[in-house]
């Protein structure tokens, strides 16, 4: 769905600005946001299949 795409762009988009030196020790807010976004897409996904597992078991 457009969950994940919009993750990709956002990875995309961090990696290209990795390798660009656009990250150092105290600008890295894109790449810690697109990593907490990431995560976040994969907990909401494991809460899901949990609770559809549970309600039609």
């Amino acid at each position: 769905g457009a969950h994940v795409c919009v993750g990709v762009v956002f990875i995309t988009i961090s990696t290209i600005r990795l390798y660009l030196n656009h990250y150092n020790n105290n600008h890295h807010l894109g790449l810690e946001l697109a990593a907490w976004y990431w995560h976040f897409v994969d907990v909401v996904w494991l809460f899901l299949y949990l609770t559809l597992y549970w309600w039609l078991s």
